[in-house]
């Protein structure tokens, strides 16, 4: 499995924690989001335990990105609990949220739970009762067909001036639409929108430009 966090202490006792155990074996330890992307894609670990909010590249957008490029990958994302509702909307492609304050034990048994092809109760918190997926996947079905066109081309890495000339639309229009879409959504940017879109399959996963 993959480790990295963009904290050096955190992550020495990530690895130490991980290493105490007979049946994980860390094959990588990166510090930030862009060694952890290259990581994935040289050694295609089948776990890769993730920092949400790393430097350079978070663990978010790694998320996003290697959905995106097809990798097998099972991705755990660590998360402060102030961050663990602003990541639901986005980390549908993961295979689990894990609150960096969890217990190591407990760490151990979700990581097992991934090993074995499960994936966590994303959201299982106190007092929720709607999971991610199930508000997902309403919200994208909520969407006008004008608006699945825009997101399913934005997700596909097209700038608002290139989905506009296939649609025939201003690029301004385009930014309307998109802003509609966000807040439909519950996400703030575009690499939100590809991993929700595409972690669900709901949109299309198209080859890479």
């Amino acid at each position: 499995m993959l480790v990295a966090d963009g904290s050096p202490v955190f992550l020495c006792g990530l690895i130490s924690v991980l290493s105490s155990e007979d049946d994980f074996d860390v094959v990588a330890r990166c510090r930030n989001g862009a060694e952890s992307l290259q990581a994935i894609r040289d050694l295609s670990p089948d776990i890769a335990l993730l920092d949400s909010s790393m430097p350079i590249v978070s663990g978010v957008n790694v998320l996003a990105s290697a959905i995106s490029e097809g990798f097998q990958t099972r991705i755990v994302l660590l998360a402060a609990p102030a961050e663990l509702q602003s990541i639901l909307a986005v980390a549908n492609g993961a295979h689990g949220i894990v609150p960096r304050d969890v217990l190591p034990e407990v760490l151990i048994d979700n990581l097992r739970q991934v090993a074995a092809g499960r994936r966590l109760s994303i959201g299982a918190r106190p007092g929720r009762t709607r999971t991610t997926t199930d508000t997902s996947e309403k919200a994208l079905a909520g969407l006008t067909k004008r608006e699945r066109q825009i997101a399913k081309l934005v997700s596909a890495g097209l700038t608002n001036k290139e989905v506009g000339r296939q649609l025939n639309l201003t690029a301004g229009t385009v930014t309307v639409h998109l802003h509609n879409i966000f807040s439909k959504l519950a996400v703030e940017n575009r690499t939100a929108l590809t991993a929700l879109a595409v972690s669900e399959r709901y949109i299309p996963r198209l080859g890479r430009r």
